[in-house]
């Protein structure tokens, strides 16, 4: 048996119980599909129900798993506690947290407003942390889990014209940090990734000329796909990292900026 298919034949999260924010598209999906596939039950998440509920039904079909959907504004307190005491009422516990949601608005400094700012960070920063602030308690209930939190290159390197969704990136490389510290304790491990230019909805809405000068700073020559960051996901959540934690990992396949 190659590497490849004894990889393909292990369920590496099998009893494992995962929740995924912005889970209809891109980054999201990929990763429940993934997770799901390797034995998890997994929880879908955002703000669209009807959509997501749908969605549940089609990875659960193609995964054999349980998958769920499940209601979740991240910026809504309200929303994060009533949605984690679902999870808490049906499985007493979580294993594993994927903080996708992200929002993405470009603008020069001096044209940014604050409803934008606020936006960004609502989703980006608050968002991971109210969900963090949940899960963790649901994990130490399970003697321990794995947090991994979606940054972006963007977050490390910074870029001209986004200097608010890099801001919000970065806080979330400086919450892994943190938290990895303040939660090692209870055997919850937290780590982030740092994704550069992936396939995804928002990367196909740049014009032709920008689409390419992006892929043309690249080193592999193309560009990332979602499946190629949730299996970087899959491996942080899964025992294969069970000694690693307070790390960001970028997938960017050698991009520059």
């Amino acid at each position: 048996m190659s590497g490849s298919e004894s990889a393909a034949s292990n369920r590496w999260l099998q009893g494992k119980v995962a929740l995924v924010t912005g889970a209809a598209r891109g980054i999201g999906l990929a990763s429940a599909r993934l997770l799901a596939g390797h034995g998890a039950t997994v929880y879908l998440s955002g703000r669209r129900l009807e959509l997501l509920e749908a969605l549940a039904q089609e990875v659960s079909e193609q995964s054999g798993a349980v998958v769920r959907s499940l209601l979740l504004d991240v910026t809504d307190p309200a929303s994060v506690s009533k949605a984690f005491g679902s999870i808490h009422r049906e499985n007493k516990g979580l294993d594993v947290l994927v903080n996708n949601a992200g929002v993405l608005k470009d603008a020069l400094i001096g044209m940014v407003g604050a409803e934008d700012m606020a936006t960004v960070f609502g989703v980006n920063t608050f968002g991971v942390l109210h969900c963090c602030q949940y899960a963790s308690r649901l994990m130490a209930r399970r003697g321990g889990g794995s947090i991994v939190n979606v940054s972006s290159i963007i977050g490390v390197t910074g870029n001209a014209g986004q200097a608010v969704y890099a801001a919000s990136k970065s806080a979330v490389i400086g919450i892994t940090k943190s938290l990895a510290k303040e939660l090692a304790p209870q055997n919850i491990r937290v780590n982030a990734v740092a994704p550069g230019f992936i396939d995804t909805d928002m990367a196909r809405s740049l014009s032709p000329e920008k689409f390419q000068e992006r892929v043309d700073s690249i080193k592999m020559k193309r560009i990332g796909t979602a499946e190629d960051v949730a299996g970087v996901i899959l491996f942080l959540a899964s025992p294969l990292a069970e000694y690693v934690t307070g790390q960001t990992i970028g997938v960017d396949g050698g991009m520059l900026i």
